[in-house]
């Protein structure tokens, strides 16, 4: 790996070290626009336990967080549906870094800037270690998945759409 092993504190791990949660510091060499797909490969996981962080809005611009496998994207229809909004859709990116208070490619759902609403796919729960954006560009953290249940209050939904990767269903 180019890259040192540990990265400077962010909000995300101060967040999880003050809750005393277990989780491990995987960085990797960020590109831009290489998402999720990027760095499971990178890190050699499995795209399907990389957890993508995306900054959503309502109808009424109200601010939310989906968490995503990172081989799959979100229905907003089905999302919509399942929370009571009329529509969701992704925040534009500079939007989304002031929701959030980290830059697009480096979104964790852990320290963010406001406390948003937070769902995430319900087939995330069920897979033993996640990894997922530590709060910085080319960082993420693996840990159990229940931690965003317990830590961030995050709801079930179902709005996966089996997107680019073969190999899951």
């Amino acid at each position: 790996m180019a890259k040192k092993d540990h990265v400077s504190e962010t909000q995300a791990t101060q967040l999880l070290k003050a809750n005393k949660v277990s989780f491990t510091e995987h960085p990797y060499e960020y590109l831009e626009h290489g998402g999720a797909m990027h760095s499971a490969e990178v890190l050699g996981l499995d795209p399907y336990t990389v957890v993508k962080t995306l900054v959503m809005q309502d109808q009424d611009a109200k601010p939310l967080l989906v968490l995503m496998h990172g081989n799959r994207k979100v229905s907003t229809k089905n999302l919509a549906r399942q929370i009571g909004a009329k529509s969701v859709e992704p925040c534009a990116p500079e939007v989304a870094n002031r929701h959030s208070g980290y830059l697009v490619g480096g979104t964790s759902p852990f320290g963010t800037r406001r406390a948003m609403p937070v769902y995430i796919e319900e087939t995330i729960l069920a897979l033993p270690r996640i990894a997922i954006n530590g709060g910085r560009r080319g960082f993420l953290v693996q840990m159990d998945p229940q931690v965003c249940v317990q830590l961030l209050g995050a709801r079930p939904v179902h709005c996966a759409l089996n997107d680019e990767a073969p190999g899951r269903s």
